[in-house]
């Protein structure tokens, strides 16, 4: 049997241990191709015994949510395995020892039912526990809200999750309620058939009305704390992200970007490449005046905004996913946090107030 394992350092983040704008660090990829001389055994079985540290539960459950394919079909685990058959599967990393003390902290709750919750994540809360954000992150919260829930009374730092969004990013997340939809999500994640639309505001103005950044992204080189684009492919993972205008500012411009993969800090690093970082995003270069004047009432202009919003301008607005047990697609929205809005009520007020300041308008 030739097994190609695929394994990612996720939790080796450069941010607060919190990832990025993706989920590839929250599951694990196996393929494999039997051998020809493999005699007829269950499917379940089979993968027990060629899997470190995986139990049959966990591949139950992957074959039940769809995410065991066999030649590229979905197959239960009672399927008896062949000769050359070719074996992929997708499933969230098992759970770490590490004990999480359930919080109560409130949570923004935009939906919830028997398999998933949908949270509306405010900017400043860390997902999950790593290096200086031990307490009071998402991950807490959530072992608080839903502590009758089995998965989440085992303390497991990783607990239904299926992708993150970083620290000082708001908006919009899923989380599983049981190994089936976790097992279900994971694969959609992986796949990148999800529906993500991200709200930006990024330095300067573009040419055009839309377009895409395509670049691979992986740890930066000098900076470990920071991601990085290789244009020439030779390192890094494939990123494409897709973005169109929804204001012109002038100076700066608000932007939506969909993600067709999910990179840690795909968006900030993708845009800072571009020369678009976002705005106050300070790991990326966002946190100066990039664009405008040298007059001091510009200056003052510019820190009242970064007074106002304290973060990278980064909005999780809309996630879409088909449901683990009704096989529906959702899709739900998650409108501007405060901050935000209060930033764009200081560029129309600008704006208004200097026409020339928006050559476009």
């Amino acid at each position: 049997m030739r097994d190609e394992r695929y394994t990612d350092p996720g939790y080796e983040d450069p941010d607060e241990l919190d990832g990025g704008e993706g989920g590839e660090e929250l599951y694990e990829h196996f393929t494999v191709t039997v051998d020809k001389g493999q005699s007829l055994l269950r499917l379940d079985k089979f993968l027990v015994h060629r899997m470190e540290h995986c139990s049959r539960n966990r591949i139950q459950a992957a074959a039940d949510s769809g995410s065991i394919l066999v030649n590229g079909t979905p197959a239960k685990a009672s399927y008896k395995v062949k000769p050359l058959d070719r074996i992929s599967i997708v499933m969230p990393y098992p759970r770490r020892d590490t004990e999480i003390e359930p919080q109560d902290i409130p949570l923004d709750i935009l939906y919830e039912d028997d398999d998933v919750i949908l949270v509306n994540k405010a900017a400043g809360m860390v997902v999950h526990p790593g290096h200086g954000n031990w307490e009071g992150t998402l991950v807490h919260a959530l072992a608080w809200h839903l502590r009758d829930v089995p998965m989440f009374q085992e303390g497991s730092e990783r607990a239904g999750l299926v992708h993150r969004i970083d620290k000082d990013t708001s908006g919009i997340l899923v989380v599983a309620k049981n190994e089936t939809a976790h097992a279900f999500l994971a694969r959609q994640f992986y796949e990148h058939t999800t529906y993500r639309r991200y709200v930006a505001l990024v330095w300067g103005d573009f040419d055009e009305d839309e377009g895409t950044i395509t670049g691979n992204i992986g740890r930066s080189p000098r900076e470990r704390q920071k991601m990085y684009v290789f244009e020439d492919g030779s390192d890094g993972k494939h990123a494409v992200t897709h973005w169109r205008v929804l204001r012109r500012y002038g100076y700066v411009t608000l932007v939506e970007c969909r993600l067709e993969t999910g990179r840690t800090h795909q968006i900030r690093v993708h845009m800072a490449w571009q020369g678009h970082p976002l705005f106050n995003d300070a790991r990326y270069g966002g946190d100066r005046i990039l664009r405008g004047t040298t007059f001091t009432k510009y200056r003052q202009f510019i820190e009242n905004c970064f007074e106002l919003m304290p973060r990278q301008a980064l909005h999780a607005r809309a996630l879409g996913f088909v449901h683990p047990t009704t096989r529906r697609e959702m899709t739900f929205e998650s409108g501007l946090p405060d901050d935000f809005r209060a930033v764009l009520d200081k560029w129309d007020a600008y704006v208004a107030a200097r026409p020339e300041a928006a050559e476009d308008e």
